[in-house]
């Protein structure tokens, strides 16, 4: 069963409720279907019930974007509530509706960074959810792998997670990063090799308090 039992628009067009059940968020790796065009431009004339259809057909998706970067439950559900309420308002405004995903993963992740920046390091009592690097097929993890990693991840500032969620999970090309953050392509390969570089630190400075028995934070 899906993680988001369901999303709503209430009557008034703000964010209705989310329930995830205490479950783990589920979804693939693989990009999402095309964009339904027709329910874009419906919603965009104001029809709640085609937005709800939006929410309904990429709200998994959005949700597990959230929650690799925030690695927090309820604050993910916070954060893609408040994205889809700013997505509500301003959907008007899209000049292209085939743009509708990456214009709200750009929502989704400003909002998350800005949340995460209001609280710093909350740690949640959550299940560990993999690095995934399409480009190291030699990096697969095991299950024991899986705590440090995760422990790696939340040493990231909300920023480096944001970049390797979109480059890793999401599945966009550091030009298709760039585009979405509107910043130069430069920047980002920069700030990916940064992040890279911070999460292999990371997970190297766990592995030295693990060899001599101590935890990490």
């Amino acid at each position: 069963m899906s993680a988001r039992d369901h999303l709503s628009i209430s009557n008034a067009g703000g964010i209705g409720s989310t329930d995830t059940g205490g479950q783990r968020p589920q979804w693939t790796p693989d990009r999402e279907t095309p964009v339904d065009r027709d329910l874009v431009e419906a919603a965009q004339r104001g029809d709640q019930a085609a937005f709800v259809d939006l929410v309904r057909s990429r709200g998994d998706r959005l949700f597990a974007i959230a929650y690799r970067i925030l690695r927090d439950v309820d604050r993910a559900e916070d954060a893609l509530q408040d994205a889809l309420v700013i997505a509500w308002r301003d959907l008007p405004d899209l000049r292209d509706p085939d743009r509708f995903d990456a214009w709200t993963h750009r929502l989704l992740t400003n909002v998350c960074i800005a949340e995460a920046g209001r609280e710093r390091r909350r740690i949640a009592n959550l299940h560990v959810l993999p690095f995934d690097d399409p480009a190291a097929p030699d990096d697969l993890l095991t299950l024991a792998d899986r705590d440090q990693l995760d422990r790696g991840f939340r040493r990231l500032s909300a920023d480096e997670r944001a970049l390797l969620v979109l480059r890793h999970y999401v599945g966009y090309e550091p030009s298709e990063i760039a585009d979405l953050l509107g910043l130069p392509a430069g920047t980002i390969r920069s700030r990916l090799h940064h992040a890279h570089r911070a999460m292999r630190a990371a997970l190297d400075a766990d592995a030295r308090t693990a060899a001599v028995g101590g935890t990490s934070a």
